[in-house]
């Protein structure tokens, strides 16, 4: 993987004010998946949005990783909704028309 489109953990933890066991246990949770390169841990740039999401849930509203597992799964599922909408919609738009 190019080491371009990754950034470290230490840097986000720096950041964003954060213990490296936090992004652990986002790992342990299987909500981020770090990359081991030379013994150092990264994330890759894709993610980043995700991870701020995370950290805002966790430490701005106060809840528990557990919590945060829950609120990304459903947020996950709305967007998913939302675009199997958007299909169903065409799909009837086009239907509409004849």
């Amino acid at each position: 993987m190019e080491k371009q489109n990754l950034i470290s953990v230490q840097l986000i933890c720096n950041q964003y004010n954060v213990p490296i066991s936090f992004i652990n246990t986002l790992q342990e949770f299987q909500l981020v998946e770090l990359i081991d390169e030379e013994n150092n841990f990264y994330i890759h740039t894709n993610h980043i949005k995700k991870v701020e999401k995370m950290i805002r849930l966790h430490y701005d509203l106060d809840i528990n990783i557990e919590g945060v597992d829950v609120i990304y799964n459903l947020l996950k599922k709305v967007e998913s909704l939302k675009q199997e909408i958007n299909v169903l919609n065409n799909r009837l738009r086009r239907y509409e028309d004849l």
